[in-house]
């Protein structure tokens, strides 16, 4: 039985003493959770946000990091320093980061083995364009992503693997997919996996959905039988929201 995941990621939202106060509030309302509860808020506050949850169910999980364990590379964060700080989860792969970071499968797959090979709890990002769904592409997308950012991963223990399918198009839009269209694709990703590693990885992954989830449609979602849990974007900043989703 997969245990599912609620993750809320807060984006470029909340100051160190913001996020603070929003963890405050979250955790007496999650408190008696029975999914696995998540967030994730800008890099500067993971070390409060690590401290704030001390003692609780809420793990905390970074935005984004880069593959190298240190050297030259100004403004990025490591593996090491993740776990250093006692970060449980990394968001990788997500679609802004695609879009305005123009992140390629070859550097995301980078990301993800490391952050396996640290220890960490990557959240892979997968999802299709308006454009792409429309244009009827959907599943060779998602099977160019996970071949691509799951490249030489076959000999590795994929236990902290999840994934996210986030189409591109629902997200921030306040457009979602139906139950019906999520489930299909989650579905096809979970065959792919199958495919390519096996039932135990198949059966085992997390694939959570995320694009404009909310209180009103978290139920609906958390009942189909592919999907295990909710990346969420916006209605993660708002406490009662996210704790409604969170206890769907």
């Amino acid at each position: 039985m997969r245990r599912p995941v609620i993750a809320g990621n807060w984006k470029l939202n909340k100051t160190v003493s913001e996020a603070v106060e929003l963890i405050s509030a979250l955790k007496p309302v999650v408190k008696d959770a029975a999914a696995e509860v998540v967030i994730c808020p800008t890099a500067i506050c993971l070390t409060e946000a690590v401290s704030a949850v001390g003692g609780t169910n809420i793990g905390v999980g970074a935005q984004n990091m880069f593959h190298k364990d240190s050297g030259a590379f100004t403004g990025e964060i490591s593996p090491v320093f993740l776990k250093a700080a006692n970060v449980e989860y990394v968001i990788l792969g997500h679609s802004e980061r695609r879009q305005y970071f123009k992140e390629t499968d070859a550097d995301i797959n980078k990301k993800v083995i490391a952050a396996l090979n640290h220890g960490l709890k990557p959240i892979l990002c997968i999802g299709e364009t308006l454009e792409e769904r429309e244009g009827g592409t959907t599943f060779e997308v998602i099977t160019t992503q996970i071949d691509g950012s799951m490249a030489d991963m076959k000999e590795m223990n994929l236990d902290n693997l999840i994934i996210a399918y986030e189409p591109v198009w629902a997200i921030g839009t306040g457009k979602t997919a139906t139950k019906e269209d999520a489930n299909e694709v989650i579905g096809f990703i979970r065959k792919l996996l199958r495919e390519r590693f096996g039932d135990k990885v198949a059966d085992a992954t997390r694939i959570l959905y995320g694009g404009s989830v909310k209180a009103s449609n978290a139920k609906e979602l958390m009942e189909m039988p592919e999907i295990d849990g909710a990346l969420v974007g916006g209605a993660s900043l708002d406490v009662n929201e996210f704790a409604n989703i969170v206890n769907y």
